[in-house]
């Protein structure tokens, strides 16, 4: 019946939010049926009802956790900015301060990716995921680009996104690892000269 169908959607997401904040507390190793039941407040067999084994709560978490984070997009005020290599030093900074901003997310969304090395389906979907990310950083970044023709080769949006992702992933981690001596502004100093002369 949809009204415990719609229930039952409402349960998993209940339990999906309180299995991260364990995983985000605990890290994945402390991911239990237990603990994510005395998280939600439910009963150890109606999370094993929903996902059925913790095998299947990691995955289905690594799902959730990749559905509520935001897409890419440039901010409003990108487009006000004048010049495109400004506008990517805007957008730089605010996926930086985005990614800073949400360590317990990030954190997960590594440890992830480090246990991708033992199980197939979380390392193809985290890929996917990084591909994802760098194809929207791409299609934003030849948007920017195009608004003003001539300002970069027309084969540099590619080239930009490489390197403008490989360094917001860097400093993710370092956010993660150092959040006292992490300087984004230094950081994204560095990554101004290199992308400077990609520009006509």
């Amino acid at each position: 019946m949809p009204g415990e169908r719609a229930s039952e959607d409402v349960r998993r997401e209940q339990i999906l939010g309180a299995a991260f904040e364990v995983a985000a507390r605990e890290g994945l190793g402390g991911l239990t049926i237990r603990a994510v039941a005395g998280e939600a407040g439910l009963s150890h067999g109606l999370v094993l009802f929903h996902f059925g084994s913790k095998e299947r709560l990691v995955h289905a978490l690594l799902g959730w956790l990749i559905e509520n984070t935001p897409p890419l997009r440039a901010p409003d005020p990108v487009g006000a900015v004048a010049g495109a290599l400004d506008r990517l030093h805007l957008l730089l900074d605010r996926e930086v301060a985005r990614y800073a901003g949400e360590p317990r997310r990030t954190r997960l969304f590594y440890e992830y990716w480090a246990l991708g090395g033992r199980d197939e389906a979380i390392r193809v979907r985290v890929g996917a995921e990084l591909e994802r990310y760098r194809a929207e950083f791409r299609d934003v970044a030849l948007g920017l680009l195009q608004a003003e023709p001539g300002a970069f080769a027309p084969e540099t949006a590619e080239r930009i996104a490489a390197v403008a992702v490989s360094w917001i992933h860097g400093c993710a981690v370092q956010a993660v690892i150092d959040p006292v001596r992490f300087q984004p502004e230094e950081s994204l100093a560095s990554v101004r000269e290199i992308i400077a002369p990609l520009a006509g």
